[in-house]
């Protein structure tokens, strides 16, 4: 390990919908948080990992804060309170020519409680016609809270993230990197494979599936001499109904978020795939412990 390597721990935190994963995806330049025109869209706390050079920066990427409906809204809503609390800065995420809501006034709030050091994003700036509007947006921010840097950045297009990344190694300090240098995630490689196809289901099927649906990879396995990766999945979602839309009729639906999410597992994994996935009704397995234990999410989070 070398002492003058640095490193920084950094939520990423904001309301639903507001492009943090899609932020992440750009800092990494790889996709490792699903996306979607859908809010809470990030159920866990999804770790991405960006080495330049001596500093390290290690990113968790919370769900939307929200007020939790479900044991599962409760879970995520948790995630985030822990994480701000564990870090080295946070990121708060917010959009361009959006009035400051709530939720961001309690993320100020914590950040106060804890002496946080914390950086301002804020996102979508490419939509903006009025850039009169940007500067008043960051006055106001600034009177709120002694924020380390703001900075206009736009996920979609690119614009400013280097510069956001060099306000954020500011923050790192010496003692070494937790991670390998080439390391891209923490997360198993199944929680990816089985966000891949979440991802693809929510931008599908657009508004005609809430959030009911979850993943489940029951198996994969490299095949022996060949570069083929048999992956197994069980699509789980809480109405017939729903069911139905997934599959669609004669298959079509289920056939195209399969193809999708397999082009996705192919690029990220580097080799071919062979996914194979059925659909299962599980009614009101969010609020079910059992489930969502067998899902991944820690069941002492639901308390």
């Amino acid at each position: 390990m070398n002492q003058n390597d640095k490193s920084a721990f950094v939520a990423i935190v904001g309301r639903p919908n507001v492009g943090k994963s899609s932020l992440l995806n750009r800092m990494l330049g790889q996709k490792v948080a699903i996306v979607s025109s859908k809010p809470q869209t990030t159920r866990t706390r999804i770790m991405g990992v960006l080495t330049r050079g001596i500093n390290q920066l290690v990113f968790i990427d919370t769900p939307g804060m929200h007020k939790p409906k479900t044991a599962l809204g409760s879970y995520m809503v948790r995630s985030v309170n822990e994480s701000v609390a564990g870090v080295d800065v946070c990121l708060l995420v917010t959009e361009a020519d959006r009035d400051v809501t709530d939720t961001e006034l309690k993320l100020i709030e914590k950040f106060k409680s804890l002496s946080m050091p914390a950086i301002l994003a804020i996102n979508k700036t490419d939509t903006l016609k009025n850039k009169e509007v940007l500067m008043k947006q960051i006055l106001k921010y600034s009177s709120l809270y002694d924020f380390e840097a703001i900075v206009p950045v736009s996920a979609q297009s690119g614009s400013n993230i280097d510069e956001l990344i060099a306000e954020l190694e500011k923050q790192t300090t010496e003692g070494g990197h937790f991670f390998d240098d080439d390391t891209l995630t923490d997360q198993p490689e199944r929680v990816l494979a089985a966000e891949m196809i979440r991802e693809k289901i929510l931008r599908l099927t657009d508004k005609e599936i809430p959030h009911g649906t979850a993943v489940v990879i029951e198996r994969m396995k490299q095949r022996e001499d060949s570069d083929i990766l048999d992956i197994d999945a069980t699509i789980i979602c809480e109405r017939a109904s729903h069911k139905g839309i997934i599959i669609g009729k004669n298959g079509s639906m289920l056939k195209k978020i399969s193809t999708f999410a397999r082009h996705d597992m192919e690029s990220f994994f580097e080799c071919r795939v062979n996914l194979q996935t059925w659909v299962k009704v599980k009614e009101d397995w969010r609020n079910r412990d059992g489930l969502l234990k067998n899902f991944g999410f820690d069941q002492n989070d639901f308390n």
